[in-house]
């Protein structure tokens, strides 16, 4: 997300107008996951704002709606996916990421559905699979053949982290929705094409993400060593201190591979030091 209210002092700054978070969002992040297009279409005014307020380099991942992945399961899906497309066509030059975030229920007996429907996609289109069935993470010939399938057909499977969220105490009701909400899958870090999208769920407790993030220290790196551009989203319980921690990752990150510095919050300008909680 770019808009949460509790960002206003501690990211965007007390006078910061809702219209111009997303442009002072991109002034400091290269990514966003829209989670909006999950749950409603956006109106075209709102994607020409959304073209207006980033620039060439920031890149949108987008996730499906959610009628189409968990309601349709896919299925009879080629007019409402035509119709969605053609509403975020000003956008396409700046997708990282089309994501297909798939249901629990969604096993490898309906693998055949998301062949069919990834057919529908123009072959430049760069798609992101989430999956969270545990068959495709026993890793037996379900998954092996879905991992086969998607380094055939250069699509991302995107890896969800979320054992920062389940190693917390369930003392808070955010934590408490998020453990209810979030897959609790296993890690499998593998790259099936050019943009390997990670999606970590941070812990409560700062030195606890730094413990679990480690692996990512040099998976990233290796990754990008190859050639590829990872996509990495940051999330915590509520997301109040998201930013916060996105950016503490960040400078992690730094000191395994060469990466240029991320500019100051907006709320922050005239400060050289990001506080953490």
């Amino acid at each position: 997300m770019w808009s949460h209210n509790n960002w206003q002092q501690t990211f965007y700054g007390s006078g910061t107008k809702s219209h111009e978070r997303l442009e002072k969002y991109a002034s400091v992040f290269h990514t966003v996951e829209g989670n909006t297009t999950f749950y409603a279409t956006p109106s075209t005014s709102t994607v020409k704002n959304w073209l207006a307020s980033t620039h060439d380099k920031f890149r949108f991942t987008f996730k499906l709606p959610k009628s189409i992945t968990h309601q349709h399961m896919l299925r009879g899906c080629q007019a409402e996916l035509n119709s969605f497309m053609s509403v975020l066509a000003p956008l396409h030059h700046r997708i990282g990421l089309w994501t297909i975030q798939l249901p629990a229920i969604f096993g490898p007996e309906h693998v055949d559905q998301l062949k069919q429907f990834c057919a529908l996609f123009p072959k430049d289109f760069p798609i992101g699979v989430e999956v969270r069935h545990p068959a495709f993470f026993s890793k037996g010939n379900a998954e092996r053949d879905l991992n086969a399938w998607l380094i055939e057909k250069k699509y991302d499977r995107i890896i969800m982290d979320s054992r920062p969220i389940f190693a917390a105490r369930p003392d808070t009701e955010a934590i408490i929705d998020a453990q209810q909400k979030k897959p609790k899958v296993p890690v499998h870090a593998i790259a099936t094409a050019q943009n390997p999208m990670v999606r970590f769920i941070g812990h409560p407790l700062e030195n606890k993400n730094y413990d679990l993030f480690t692996p990512w220290l040099s998976k990233l790196p290796e990754w990008i060593k190859q050639g590829r551009q990872p996509y990495v989203m940051i999330h915590t319980a509520d997301n109040i201190v998201a930013p916060e921690l996105a950016a503490s990752l960040y400078r992690q990150l730094q000191s395994n591979i060469k990466l240029p510095d991320l500019n100051t919050f907006p709320a922050s300008k005239g400060s050289t030091q990001i506080q953490m909680f």
